[in-house]
């Protein structure tokens, strides 16, 4: 990936997160990265859309990243999600309630409208998703509870994460985790 690629993509990924998809304009994408109009069509030839993809792409393999590493680092599956949702917490305060949730503001914006961007956010949630669930499945879950329990865990961190935002405090995270916790912990 060259730079400027890389610049317009990280750009867009933040704009995303603090405005949303119908927000983002391309021309605002390519002054706050500093790019000529000329490269935005020539790394994206599908335009916003696939720009966007791309965007989301990035932010999610991010998540899934810090999600995994997490989980790892704790065995006891209770104890490490809970620790994951208050470190989301922690990152939506630091950023002054403005970082957490691009995946969800496309999704909420585009899912009925838009099948490409409907479709990438859904496998972004489900790689998500089939973390929570081997973790679960690891501490002795069946699969059958796993599946459920990791679908609540996400919609409650996206929720929760919604809540934070809008009430411009990290409380709403710190309950979920633990009322999450202690259900995981309840087996």
């Amino acid at each position: 990936m060259t730079a400027a690629r890389d610049q317009i993509v990280e750009t867009t990924c933040t704009l995303l997160e603090v405005q949303g998809y119908h927000a983002t304009g391309l021309n605002q994408i390519l002054k706050e990265s500093g790019s000529p109009k000329g490269s935005l069509y020539y790394y994206f030839p599908g335009g916003k859309e696939e720009l966007t993809t791309e965007a989301l792409n990035r932010v999610g393999g991010i998540v899934l990243e810090r999600i995994q590493a997490n989980l790892a680092a704790v065995d006891d599956a209770a104890d490490a999600v809970r620790g994951f949702i208050h470190h989301i917490a922690v990152n939506v305060e630091a950023s002054g309630y403005t970082a957490g949730g691009p995946i969800t503001t496309v999704a909420m914006e585009t899912s009925a409208t838009n099948e490409r961007l409907r479709a990438a956010c859904a496998r972004i949630y489900e790689s998500w998703q089939a973390l929570f669930r081997d973790k679960l499945t690891a501490h002795g879950f069946t699969p059958e509870r796993a599946e459920p329990l990791s679908a609540l865990i996400i919609a409650a961190l996206e929720g929760g994460i919604i809540l934070c935002r809008t009430r411009r405090s990290p409380q709403p995270l710190h309950d979920i985790a633990e009322e999450v916790g202690r259900l995981i912990a309840l087996g």
